[in-house]
C-alpha cells in the first residue's frame, strides 16, 4: 500500500487525480516559452517524481503546493518505508528524480556498483526522535502516563504497533529500543506504516512507535522512551538516473531553502545543519550552495 501525493498541473489551481500512484511513467517534458527567450520558470517546469518516507506524508502534501507554485511545474510524490522504497527503486518498480529517505542505512543500499549505481551522495537536513504515541481512551492510558513504558509493555492485554523492521527505520529503530531494555519483538504486532494511526484510533492498538513529528501533526498524546535516544534521520538526494535531473535539483533547493525549511518548522522537525555524505564532488553545481559546499 502507498499514499500518493496528487498530481497537480502547472497552470491549474485544483488539484486532479488525486490519490494517483507515481508508477515510473515518464516525466512530463517541460512546456516551450512563448516570446523566445526561455524564462526562468518556463525551463524548470515539468513533473518531478519523488519517493518519500512514509512519517512525512503530511508535510509532502504542505510543501507540494509551494513547490508547484514557485517552479511552475508539478510534484508526483510517493510514500513508503524508506527500505521498501530503496527495493523498489534497485529493482526498477519504482522511477523518481528525488529520494527523500528516513534513514541514512536505506541511502546506502543504493550507493556503489552492486546497488545499480543510483545513489552518490545525500544530504542530511532533520530529526525526529522515536517516541510512543497512544490512545488516550486505551484502558492503558493511565498506566502509560504513570509507568515506564517497558513496564505497561509487558501488561497482559496491551498491545503495542510498529512498522516492519525489514522494511522501514522507523520499525528498525523500533526493534534496537526493544531490545535494549529485553521485551521481545513478538511483543509488538507490525503494520504497514500507512495503517498505523488508523489502528491506534479506532482501538485496534493501544500504542504503537512514531516519530515524535507524526505525533504532534495527529495530536496523539506520547511518552518518551527515557534514556534510549533514537531518531529518523531524513535525507534527500537527486538520483543519479533521474529522468528528470533538472527538476529534481529545483525540488530539492525549494526543500532545503527558507520556504521548505518553514514548512519543517510547522510540522515539528528538528532541523540540523545541511551535511553531505557520499561523493560531494558528485553534488551538482545547482545545489552546492544550498548543501553548503559553497
Amino acid at each position: 500500500m502507498r499514499k500518493s501525493l496528487p498530481v497537480v498541473a502547472a497552470a491549474a489551481a485544483a488539484l486532479l487525480l488525486a490519490g494517483c500512484s507515481g508508477s515510473g511513467s515518464s516525466s512530463a517534458s517541460s512546456p516551450t516559452p512563448t516570446g523566445g527567450a526561455s524564462s526562468p520558470a518556463a525551463a524548470r517546469a515539468g513533473t518531478v517524481k519523488v519517493l518519500y518516507a512514509g512519517s512525512l506524508v503530511n508535510f509532502m502534501k504542505d510543501l507540494q503546493p509551494g513547490f508547484d507554485k514557485a517552479d511552475s511545474g508539478s510534484v508526483q510524490g510517493e510514500s513508503g518505508g524508506s527500505d521498501a522504497l530503496v527495493n523498489e527503486i534497485k529493482g526498477k518498480v519504482k522511477q523518481a528524480d528525488v529520494f527523500v529517505s528516513a534513514s541514512t542505512d536505506a541511502n546506502s543500499g543504493l550507493v556503489g556498483k552492486a546497488n545499480g549505481d543510483w545513489e552518490s551522495w545525500y544530504a542530511s537536513f532533520a530529526t525526529a526522535p522515536l517516541v510512543i504515541g497512544y490512545n488516550p481512551k486505551s484502558r492503558f492510558a493511565a498506566d502509560l502516563k504513570s509507568k515506564p513504558w517497558t513496564e505497561v509493555v509487558k501488561e497482559p492485554g496491551f498491545r503495542m504497533g510498529s512498522t516492519d523492521p525489514k522494511l522501514d527505520p522507523k520499525g528498525k529503530l523500533a526493534a534496537k529500543a526493544l531490545k535494549q531494555v529485553g521485551i521481545p519483538q513478538s511483543k509488538v504486532q507490525v503494520f504497514p506504516e500507512e495503517q498505523l494511526l488508523a489502528r491506534l484510533a479506532s482501538g485496534n492498538l493501544d500504542a504503537a512507535f512514531f516519530y515524535s513529528s507524526e505525533a504532534t501533526e495527529q495530536k496523539l498524546p506520547t511518552v518518551s522512551l527515557g534514556s534510549i535516544h533514537l531518531a529518523a534521520q531524513y535525507t534527500v538526494t537527486v538520483l543519479n538516473k533521474a529522468p528528470n535531473v533538472n527538476g529534481g535539483q529545483d525540488f530539492v533547493n525549494y526543500l532545503l531553502g527558507p520556504a521548505g525549511q518553514a514548512v519543517m518548522r510547522a510540522h515539528k522537525l528538528t532541523l540540523t545543519k545541511v551535511t553531505v555524505a557520499g561523493d560531494s564532488a558528485a553534488v551538482p553545481a545547482g545545489l552546492k550552495s544550498v548543501v553548503g559546499l559553497s
